[in-house]
């Protein structure tokens, strides 16, 4: 059935006073703006990859290989991936294609499961970016520290800071600019170190040794955590996969850029289906090629993570090519490392401000922040994310890797919880979509394998989010347990006080909202559905290719 003729059921949202219209249509607000589409495939397909690469693949990950092996990092990454992450850009993908407004995820959850299920949802995902920002806001203290540790790392917190605020309150496609020139040198970076270990393990280095899978022999491929004997190592490798949930990411910043992508009904189903790829392909290449540089049991590393060193020093990266003899290289790569951080903590400071507006757009923020600036920019939601991002000024008291820590913990659990709420709202799209006879082959795009990739993933984020403080519970670490699961509590309660203040309930399949806002993005979409062939006809090849990649 075409879902244009499919009769909707009623809306219960009203239409506020000054006639603006109802879910996020394409008509300028004349009092507050809007958004606009200024980024291209390029930019979204390396905020989705680039954006996730922080300093957990370059430095923290040195943590998971002492403790777990380099088998068990691997295998830890690889069902993370597959299990979760490859079915939430999919499920994002396709509902977002269909309906790319402003807004998107959240506004997907409050029409196909509860207004109460979407508020929560989308302050839950506010409080993730907004740790993040804060955890790569510290990471650049740490980072920095390794070559001035006289200078009070609040300085270097403050610095960057006001780097990633100019970046964001310019026009969205200089946002997107900056953010492909930061992404894509973390891209270089992790290929790079990929290509240096191939190169040494085969005997390209100053000893000329060729060591292969030296360390992986003699039993070091898989270590036992926390006990012994098959139980230890499956903890091991369990240890791995709630790591992996913290520095894997991409289907979030995908969702929130729907409504500033240009030609997004082309765009979005490109990141959607080739994202995954490459996020798996740089992080499962990325660990299996740190677990052959650097020995899980180097006495160096465990060094290093007791005394809690910063930057390059306690990377196994480094210690894996210092122990080769290479000389010159930390540096480098510390200042790569620190782009990454900043770079990560650009992407977050953009989703939180995104996420912010969406909420306020849906009346569930107060109005002030849907006002946009001329260029298309809502600079009040720039504004408390940024604030909240002071909180990393507690490297000035504490340790920065210690708050580095905390603010790791309170991103992973709200992650988890964000990207299972993706797929809980896919399944009623998936309902929606079945109870009103429309079929997902009249679709702009389908995603493939669902509903069951979504089932099976709604399942795999649960038993993440129940287990992933296990390790504070005996001896029970107050600290440790308030920052696993204090997720889990800010959801509930955001979730219970929407259902109680405007007294909601879920949506019934049938009378799910698909259609509200559809004519207009049609419409917002026809110049770049028109003639696309005319257009890649004018295109030169090198034009050509460089348009295939994104």
């Amino acid at each position: 059935m075409d879902p244009e003729k499919t009769t909707k059921a009623p809306s219960t949202r009203s239409v506020s006073d000054d006639n603006t219209a109802i879910y996020n249509e394409v008509h300028v607000d004349p009092v507050f703006g809007q958004t606009k589409r200024g980024l291209s495939g390029r930019h979204v397909q390396l905020m989705a990859l680039g954006g996730s690469i922080g300093t957990g693949l370059f430095v923290g990950i040195g943590g998971s290989l002492r403790s777990s092996g380099p088998l068990s990092l691997v295998l830890g990454y690889i069902a993370y991936c597959i299990a979760f992450i490859w079915p939430c850009n999919l499920c994002v993908g396709e509902m977002a294609t269909y309906l790319p407004i402003r807004g998107s995820i959240f506004e997907f959850a409050k029409r196909y499961v509860d207004e109460a299920f979407g508020f929560a949802l989308g302050w839950t995902y506010f409080y993730t970016a907004a740790m993040l920002l804060c955890a790569e806001l510290s990471a650049v203290a740490t980072v920095i520290s390794f070559w001035d540790d006289k200078t009070n790392p609040a300085a270097w917190v403050a610095l960057a800071l006001v780097v990633m605020i100019a970046a964001n309150v310019f026009a969205v496609q200089w946002y997107g600019e900056s953010e492909f020139i930061m992404a894509s040198t973390k891209i270089l970076l992790i290929v790079g170190l990929i290509l240096l270990t191939f190169i040494t393990m085969v005997g390209g280095n100053p000893k000329h040794d060729a060591y292969g899978f030296r360390h992986w022999k003699n039993g070091d491929f898989i270590h036992a955590y926390w006990t012994t004997g098959s139980l230890g190592e499956f903890l091991g490798w369990w240890k791995v996969v709630l790591y992996a949930a913290f520095s894997v990411a991409g289907p979030d910043l995908l969702a929130l850029a729907a409504g500033e992508i240009a030609n997004p009904r082309r765009q979005i189903p490109r990141v959607a289906k080739r994202a995954f790829y490459r996020i798996a392909g740089f992080y499962v290449m990325g660990v299996f090629a740190v677990g052959i540089l650097c020995s899980s049991r180097d006495q160096r590393l465990l060094d290093a993570l007791a005394e809690g060193s910063s930057g390059a020093a306690a990377s196994p990266w480094v210690i894996g090519i210092q122990n080769l003899g290479i000389e010159g290289l930390p540096s480098l790569i510390n200042f790569l490392i620190l782009l990454s951080a900043w770079s990560c903590g650009n992407a977050y400071l953009y989703a939180a401000s995104r996420t912010l507006y969406s909420l306020a757009l849906d009346g569930q923020a107060p109005q002030i922040f849907k006002k946009c600036s001329k260029a298309g920019v809502p600079l009040y939601t720039v504004a408390v994310p940024s604030l909240i991002g002071c909180l990393a000024f507690m490297v000035a008291s504490s340790s920065s890797v210690t708050v580095f820590g905390w603010f790791v913990n309170l991103a992973t659990i709200g992650f988890v919880l964000s990207y299972t709420g993706y797929l809980v709202t896919f399944i009623g799209w998936y309902r929606a979509l079945k109870a009103q006879g429309i079929s997902r082959d009249t679709l702009p795009w389908k995603a493939p394998f669902q509903p069951y990739t979504a089932y099976f993933a709604i399942g795999a984020g649960c038993v993440v989010v129940l287990f992933s403080g296990w390790n504070t519970l005996k001896p029970f670490d107050t600290q440790g347990f308030i920052t696993s699961y204090f997720g889990v509590a800010f959801a509930s309660f955001m979730f219970v006080l929407w259902k109680v203040l405007k007294r909601t309930s879920f949506v019934v399949p049938a009378e799910a909202d698909l259609l509200s806002g559809k004519a207009e993005v049609d419409e917002e979409c026809r110049h770049w559905d028109e003639e696309p062939e005319k257009e890649r006809a004018q295109m030169t090849r090198m034009q050509r290719f460089w348009d295939a990649c994104w």
